[in-house]
């Protein structure tokens, strides 16, 4: 891991005999109901279809047998929903926390995949020029610190145990990729987080040491050719 991390450098050994393990697992929400096929990022009453419902079981299934003490969830109805059967097996109340939230982008409500015609618009391609920032959306960076943050914080909430945030696809893998040190713009194509994965980050104190991926949804989301090509997620 990085030193983006957290943490400090330490001998070998030092975190299994001085550091508190803690576990946060970083999930993302299942599919959405959204026939008309928009992107819709932050737009509100966006619930959970019912094979996105069925979706959001499979998660809490697959986290049955974990010490989760602490459920946090982006306040936006499919984060919550997903959240829901996961903190309901543990009696938690559901925090919520704006930091958890979907990337802002300017396309938010249109449709925008091949075909529809919006990549192609001349009037579009201002806000397309820079795909590094990017400029049709919020910069990376600060989707990566607040994320940043968004962990720690349920690290600590649920420090010694385990902890569960629901939030979306593109902040949870720019969290990925800024924890691992990569580069943060990327090909939304390769993006390791299906509907409804779970990635889980390991930390010994503060300091990131593990990073685990699974999708106990996955055979859910074979099931959909929608849910496998979900717009604004």
């Amino acid at each position: 891991m990085s030193e983006r991390s957290g943490g400090h450098e330490s001998m070998p050994g030092e975190h299994s005999l001085t550091e508190t393990r803690t576990t946060v697992h970083v999930v993302r929400h299942g599919e959405v109901y959204n026939p008309a096929k928009i992107l819709y990022g932050r737009l509100p009453d966006f619930h959970l279809s019912e094979l996105g419902r069925q979706m959001a079981k499979a998660d809490a299934e697959a986290l049955a047998d974990r010490d989760v003490t602490h459920v946090v969830a982006s306040p936006l109805e499919r984060a919550q929903e997903t959240a829901e059967p996961i903190a309901a097996q543990y009696g938690l109340e559901i925090a919520k926390d704006t930091r958890l939230i979907e990337s802002s982008n300017f396309f938010e409500g249109k449709q925008v995949s091949v075909g529809d015609g919006a990549l192609r618009d001349p009037r579009n391609w201002w806000v397309l020029r820079n795909p590094v920032t990017p400029s049709w959306g919020e910069a990376y960076i600060v989707i990566a610190q607040r994320m940043f943050a968004a962990l720690q914080a349920a690290r600590v909430a649920a420090e010694g145990h385990e902890a569960v945030c629901v939030s979306h696809q593109l902040p949870i893998w720019t969290l990925r990729r800024y924890v691992e040190d990569k580069r943060l713009w990327h090909d939304p194509r390769r993006r390791q987080c299906g509907l409804a994965s779970i990635t889980s980050f390991r930390f010994e104190g503060a300091k990131v040491v593990g990073i685990d991926y699974r999708e106990p949804a996955a055979h859910l989301v074979a099931m959909s050719p929608g849910a496998r090509n979900a717009k604004g997620a």
